[in-house]
């Protein structure tokens, strides 16, 4: 069963910008909705997860051909949203905890993984909050988070402090280039509607440079780059290409 934190998230926290976290929960009740106004994310979601899988896989020298390759591992999922990316992490077999500055994101994510039978740790938190009470995490996963974040410096401090020595976070966010303003701002906002208008600031977007001098400020090596485009003939892809969105790998020594 899954479990949920009954206390508030302190919106006084410096990462928490508390108009952000009102926008996104009230898409609470449609975030699982395939077809409604997270569809983006579902489409993207097979490929986070083969994306951690392999990556975590291959930091703690496990099989991929495992159904459960994150067995004994703990998973922190930043800014989860209603759990499409927890679940999974649950799934493969992680102990999993998801955390986000929305209450109504937590109630419909414990909601949905209770009725799927996921164990899995729900918390409206502030990452500052979390970091407080000493828990680390063997694999953070934060996608598309750190471009709604507040206070950077305080966010990317906690998130080094919660991942523990010998751990691997994956980040996803969008780059600041002018193709990301097109694809994501003009044509899935304004014109194809399939991000929620008004869920992007491309002025808060990251540069890989940006968010990878953040990270080992913060006390994190970067290893890996990756990016996230659109194919005409295999739709999402992970390559070579950041112009639009793009996954950073980054650790802490053991």
């Amino acid at each position: 069963m899954a479990m949920a934190t009954q206390a508030q998230t302190d919106i006084t926290a410096p990462s928490i910008n508390a108009g952000e976290a009102e926008f996104f929960g009230r898409l609470a009740a449609d975030w699982w909705n395939p077809n409604g106004s997270s569809a983006m994310l579902h489409r993207i979601t097979l490929l986070r997860s083969a994306l951690v899988r392999d990556t975590a896989a291959a930091h703690f020298g496990r099989g991929i051909g495992s159904r459960r390759p994150l067995v004994g591992l703990r998973a922190l999922d930043i800014g989860c949203g209603a759990g499409l990316m927890t679940e999974p992490l649950a799934r493969m077999g992680a102990v999993a905890t998801g955390i986000d500055a929305a209450p109504e994101n937590i109630a419909a994510a414990s909601a949905h993984a209770a009725a799927g039978g996921l164990s899995i740790d729900y918390r409206a938190v502030s990452v500052e909050a979390l970091a407080a009470t000493g828990g680390v995490y063997d694999i953070i996963t934060c996608f598309e988070v750190v471009e709604h974040v507040a206070d950077r410096d305080s966010f990317f401090a906690s998130l080094a402090m919660l991942l523990a020595p010998g751990g691997v976070a994956i980040l996803s966010t969008p780059n600041r280039t002018a193709a990301s303003w097109a694809v994501l701002i003009a044509g899935a906002e304004i014109i194809t509607r399939t991000i929620p208008r008004g869920a992007h600031d491309w002025q808060r977007f990251m540069t890989p440079p940006e968010l990878s001098e953040a990270l080992v400020n913060a006390g994190l090596s970067v290893t890996a780059t990756r990016g996230l485009g659109w194919s005409p003939a295999r739709g999402f892809v992970v390559g070579d290409d950041v112009a639009i969105n793009y996954f950073l790998v980054a650790s802490r020594a053991g």
